[in-house]
Formats: structure tokens, C-alpha cells, sequence
């Protein structure tokens, strides 16, 4: 009969105890001082975890440099187009998080968004459907596209790379198809497909919203650390939880009035930021969320666990091409017109290098929904920044947003390399 380690009876202790891990209780005081949240950022800088702080750091300098070269970057009317500009691409880059998180890559993005709004303008303009059925329509090309590629990828066993760079040619093409004879179908301006870019709230819709994130935000954080508080489990205290929220409220609340300040908020930024935050709830709260970054962080131990791979495959693909066909929807409502150039421009691109610069891994298993919201407001303040200098042209957009790119890269790799390094030195 084999001896069991100290590790071991302890783990066996603690399992067998119903009332959960014995826990010291000094431990839990310090882990909640602010010399143990010190003591929790600089292990978490050593480890290579930085979180978001690259990303709103260089936010920060991006607009200060385009302030100072040109004052009205921070203007309320400048600000309030930023956030309407980045939504399309927002939520493109929205889907590309999703296969991002399984270490895989999606090229077809733009060319479903293409066809997604080619399929809108033919079924409206040219059949005269309802407007809502021409946007469900859309939406539904995208979904079929999706897990079509995801089934290619998973189930048949040919490389994500290869489908997507297919189906970006194919669905193209298909594009192109649909929207022949014409180059360009212009679509209705006063009507759903218009109104998801035109519409502003008012001043204490804005204000609502805020009180309503805070809500949420305190029901389901306070409710978690209940549960853990009951369990014996670390818990952050109330101080801890209100300051967070605080922290928190800055943002919404100096955003929400600066955007009242123009015309209130917009409609199309409040769909992009609720797919983010809906997205996030779905990773980080569900078990499906839990079962996608086990199968990007390691697929072969997701297998063993019990997981489905293939269908998990297939549904993020299946999302992830949704939320592109919505990008597509929202292009054909900010230009209140379907081309053939829609979607076949740099949208790939931008979704992608929205997704590395808001701190998602290129390895998979890394990063969060709110990637897309940094990432974008990343990249639009930087083409809002350059279009308000006269004599800059679109070449040095492409060639800054390389560098921002590349440095993001660099950051993930180096962080990467610093876990692999504290693993080891941990183990």
C-alpha cells in the first residue's frame, strides 16, 4: 500500500471536509488591504498578467498627442462620431475574439459582413421585403455561414486558415453575384436599417443606462461574494466592491455626459457595447464560456475532460459569423448603401488588429469580449485623430496602425514568455 504525499492527505482533508478548504483567516485580511492588492498587482506584473492597463495606457497617449495637435479631437461632436464609427468594426472584431480564444483564425470575416449587406439591400430595395426581415435575413446568411465553416474545421478536420481563406474568396464572389447588375443599392434613410446609425437618445436615457450598469454591477458582484463569503471561500470586502464600482462609474459617467453634449447617446454604439458585455457574461458566467477557453488553452485536455469539441467549434464559428453578418448590417446603415466593395476593404484587417491591440492572445485560450471595445476605440482614435490633420493621408493610417499592432504582439508574446518563466519558477 503506497504512502500518500503530504499534498495529498491535505487535498484528501480538504475534500472530505463538507464545509469546504480550511483557510487561514489572516490570509483573507491581507489578500483584502491595499498592501495585499499592491503585493497582487506587482505578482501579477512579474507573471505577465497586465490585464488592460497597455491598452488604456496607450489610449491615454493617443489622446493627449492628437489633442495637443489638434483641439478638437475631444470634442464632444468628434467623440460622439468616433463611437458611431467604430461599432461595425466593433462588432466584427466582437467575433473574431471568439475564434481567437480557440487559438484559430477567421479570414472570411469581412467578406460575410460584404455578402451579409449585399443580401440585406437585395431582399429590401429589390423584393420589397419588410426591413426587419431583410436584417433577420442577413443575420441568418451569417449563422449558416459560420457553422458551415465551423463543420469544415471540426468535423471534417481541414484547417481553420484554410476554410476561412476559401470561404473570404468564395462568399466574395457570392457577393458579388448577389449584388449584380448593380455596383450600389442605396437603401431607405428614415427607416430601421438607417435608424440603427442615426438614432440618439436623450439626455436621461443616457443616465438610465448608467444607473442600470451600476445595479447590475452591484447585484451580481455582492451575490458572488455572498456565496463565497458562506462557502469559507476569499471574498472581496464592501469597501473593495464600492471602490471597484466607483472605478467603474468614471468611465460611463464622464462618457454618457460628454456625449450629451452633442446629440445623447447613440444607438449604435449602446448595440456594439451590449453584444460586448453580453459576450462577456456568456464567457466568463457559463459553462460554455468555460468550455471555450479550456479547449483554446488546450484541446486535448478539454477532449479528456469531457468536452465537445467539435460542437464548441462549430458554435464559435457559427457566433462569430453572426456577429459579422451584424457588422455588415450596421456598414449598409452608416452608408445607407450595400456595394460591392462593402466588407472587401480593410475590414478584415481592422477587426483582427482590434481584437491583438485590445489584449487577446494570437494563442488562444487569452482575452475577453471587452478586447473589441479597447481595441476599437483604440484604432478609431487613431483614424479619427489622423483624418483631422490636413496633408495626412490613409497610407500613414495603415503604417501607424502596423506599429500599434506589432507592439501589441510583442506585449503578448513577452507576457506569454513571462507566465511560461513564473510557472516554472512556481513549480
Amino acid at each position: 500500500m503506497s504512502r500518500q504525499t503530504p499534498v495529498a492527505e491535505k487535498a484528501q482533508q480538504d475534500t472530505a471536509d463538507p464545509s469546504g478548504p480550511r483557510r487561514d483567516p489572516r490570509l483573507l485580511s491581507v489578500a483584502a488591504s491595499p498592501r495585499g492588492w499592491w503585493h497582487a498587482i506587482k505578482r501579477n506584473i512579474r507573471s505577465g498578467e497586465l490585464g488592460a492597463a497597455p491598452v488604456v495606457i496607450g489610449l491615454l497617449l493617443i489622446a493627449i498627442v492628437f489633442q495637443t495637435l489638434n483641439d478638437r479631437f475631444l470634442s464632444p461632436q468628434n467623440l460622439s462620431n468616433l463611437t458611431v464609427q467604430i461599432a461595425a468594426i466593433g462588432l466584427m472584431t466582437t467575433g473574431v475574439i471568439m475564434v481567437l480564444l480557440l487559438g484559430e483564425i477567421d479570414l472570411s470575416i469581412g467578406s460575410v459582413a460584404g455578402l451579409a449587406a449585399g443580401v440585406l439591400a437585395v431582399t429590401v430595395m429589390r423584393h420589397g421585403w419588410p426591413e426587419w426581415a431583410g436584417i433577420t435575413m442577413a443575420l441568418g446568411v451569417g449563422l449558416f455561414v459560420g457553422l458551415f465553416h465551423g463543420y469544415v474545421f471540426a468535423r471534417i478536420g481541414v484547417p481553420a486558415f484554410v476554410v476561412t481563406l476559401a470561404g473570404l474568396l468564395g462568399w466574395q464572389g457570392l457577393h458579388l453575384w448577389v449584388m449584380s447588375p448593380d455596383g450600389t443599392i442605396n437603401t431607405r434613410s428614415d427607416g430601421i436599417i438607417a435608424a440603427l446609425t442615426q438614432t440618439y437618445f436623450v439626455t436621461w436615457i443616457g443616465w438610465c443606462v448608467v444607473a442600470l450598469v451600476l445595479v447590475f454591477y452591484l447585484v451580481s458582484v455582492l451575490t458572488v461574494e455572498r456565496k463565497r463569503s458562506l462557502s469559507g471561500l476569499p471574498h472581496k470586502p464592501l469597501p473593495e466592491i464600492l471602490l471597484r464600482a466607483g472605478l467603474l462609474m468614471v468611465p460611463l459617467v464622464v462618457g454618457v455626459w460628454v456625449l450629451n453634449q452633442y446629440k445623447g447617446l447613440p444607438l449604435a454604439f449602446l448595440v456594439f457595447v451590449g453584444a460586448v458585455v453580453i459576450l462577456d457574461l456568456v464567457l466568463r458566467k457559463t459553462r460554455y464560456g468555460r468550455m471555450v477557453y479550456a479547449v483554446g488553452g488546450n484541446a486535448e485536455a478539454a477532449r479528456r475532460a469531457g468536452i465537445n469539441i467539435v460542437a464548441i467549434r462549430i458554435s464559435v464559428f457559427g457566433i462569430a459569423s453572426t456577429l459579422a453578418a451584424l457588422g455588415g448590417v450596421m456598414l449598409v446603415s452608416r452608408n445607407i448603401a450595400a456595394s460591392t466593395t462593402t466588407g472587401g476593404g480593410s475590414e478584415l484587417m481592422m477587426a483582427i488588429a482590434a481584437a491583438v491591440i485590445g489584449g487577446t492572445s494570437l494563442f488562444g485560450g487569452r482575452g475577453n469580449a471587452y478586447s473589441a471595445l479597447l481595441g476599437g476605440l483604440v484604432l478609431g482614435a487613431i483614424t479619427s485623430g489622423l483624418l483631422l490633420l490636413p496633408g495626412i493621408d490613409t497610407s500613414v493610417r495603415f503604417m501607424i496602425t502596423a506599429a500599434v499592432l506589432l507592439v501589441a504582439v510583442i506585449i503578448d508574446a513577452m507576457s506569454r514568455r513571462g507566465r511560461k518563466t513564473h510557472a516554472r519558477g512556481g513549480a
